[in-house]
């Protein structure tokens, strides 16, 4: 996790959000490629650059292309509801729905031990 401003573009965060994953990737080749799927607002310089500078195969929708039909006989839909939900389940902790601690450590700290209660 990174904290940081509302008014700081999550562009800009990428970098730093990858650096912060804590689960070993597994080792890149050219077979099994990571890949890394983004919405629309990363669709600048920034965005692809820090993909590619980790080693991501990037998956960043044009702004301004539309989405494919959903065809049925594919692999399914996207999972964002995975994000979502756990979204809603960090919004019933009060601290972090209003945040309280003036630190980012502290707020970190805060979010760290409700994802561990999750």
């Amino acid at each position: 996790m990174v904290v940081a401003g509302a008014n700081v573009h999550d562009t800009k965060l990428l970098q730093a959000t990858i650096e912060a994953i804590v689960v070993n990737r597994p080792s890149v080749r050219q077979a099994s490629p990571q890949n890394l799927c983004v919405d629309k607002g990363y669709d600048n310089p920034t965005g692809r650059a820090s993909a590619e500078q980790n080693g991501y195969v990037a998956h960043i929708r044009r702004i301004g292309e539309e989405r494919p039909a959903y065809k049925p006989g594919k692999r399914g839909r996207a999972r964002r509801w995975v994000v979502e939900r756990t979204h809603g389940w960090l919004s019933k902790c009060r601290g972090i729905l209003v945040r309280y601690e003036k630190r980012a450590e502290l707020y970190l700290g805060m979010l760290q031990f409700a994802c561990c209660l999750l």
